[in-house]
């Protein structure tokens, strides 16, 4: 199992075990972190599981796709460490990952 910390916007921390092979999206949808939504899913058609990826795991998290940065455009508060949870793959690399979630969901 792999370790993801989620802070959320008022600075609360929740850290889950999460399953190799799974997106970080489902993990949290799994664990009921707070202010992600994820209204497609999982399928790369909205911005409601936007997360800030931690600085020093972003290089681990590969970058994002077209599809993904153009939804992007419709998160909210975007920074260049923006990613959507759902397109980020738990892999043995990211065990200790930290992703922030901002105040509210695009």
């Amino acid at each position: 199992m792999v370790k993801i910390t989620y802070i959320d916007s008022y600075g609360e921390s929740r850290s889950v075990e999460a399953e190799e092979g799974t997106t970080v999206m489902e993990n949290a949808i799994r664990n009921s972190i707070p202010e992600i939504v994820a209204e497609c899913g999982g399928g790369c058609a909205c911005a409601t599981c936007h997360v800030y990826v931690d600085e020093a795991w972003y290089p681990l998290t590969g970058q994002p796709s077209t599809k993904e940065e153009d939804m992007l455009d419709f998160a909210y508060k975007v920074q260049p460490n923006s990613r959507l949870s759902c397109q980020i793959k738990v892999t043995p690399q990211l065990d200790g990952l930290v992703v922030t979630t901002p105040s509210r969901q695009g």
